[in-house]
């Protein structure tokens, strides 16, 4: 296992899990507010043992995928890729997600652009996929934000966790894209939960 690959952001870094990260997942992905618009396979509750399973996979990578969003210290959400094969070799899907406390505060933007740039780069891929909950207006907004195109609205292409019916957005990002321009990240003081 490969466990030196850290990425700097401006306002965050990724690293790879560690052992010691179930708490900090737990908590941080144990919210509704998280887990509306995230797959089905993103659990809901979010348990201690939920949380034991994913680190022991994500740790057992043997070049790490998925990474820790840190700030400050404190685990603040997570980024990754995860490639796929045969036809659609050198592309990957492409997601993040943070705990509540640390939303508003230009950190999704500043991990997606870090990992972005990584993967694309050293991480050999040549193009990115991602897909949003059209009403998930912030994260599309952040792929916008890290150079993504939208490419696609998939019309009524999910189920909520309510049940309610929604159309998905389907954004890509190649390698030869041109990098976005670098703002400013939006510092703000963390919320209060």
């Amino acid at each position: 296992m490969n466990n030196d690959i850290v990425l700097a952001g401006a306002v965050c870094r990724l690293r790879p899990y560690r052992l010691s990260d179930v708490e900090g997942l737990r908590a941080a992905a144990d919210d509704p507010l998280v887990s509306r618009w995230m797959t089905a396979t993103f659990p809901s509750p979010y348990t201690r043992t939920d949380a034991r399973e994913w680190v022991a996979r994500a740790v057992s990578d043997p070049v790490p995928q998925h990474f820790v969003v840190e700030v400050g210290g404190s685990f603040a959400g997570a980024a990754g890729v995860m490639a796929l094969n045969g036809e659609h070799r050198g592309v990957a899907t492409f997601g993040y997600w943070l705990g509540r406390a640390f939303w508003g505060r230009g950190i999704a933007t500043d991990a997606a652009r870090t990992l972005a740039r990584h993967a694309l780069g050293a991480g050999g891929f040549r193009r990115l996929e991602a897909a949003v909950f059209a009403p998930n207006v912030a994260s599309a907004r952040v792929l916008e934000k890290c150079g993504f195109t939208l490419e696609a609205r998939m019309r009524d292409s999910y189920v909520q966790r309510d049940g309610s019916i929604c159309d998905g957005l389907f954004y890509a990002r190649l390698s030869w894209d041109p990098e976005p321009p670098p703002n400013s990240p939006q510092l703000v003081a963390p919320r209060v939960p």
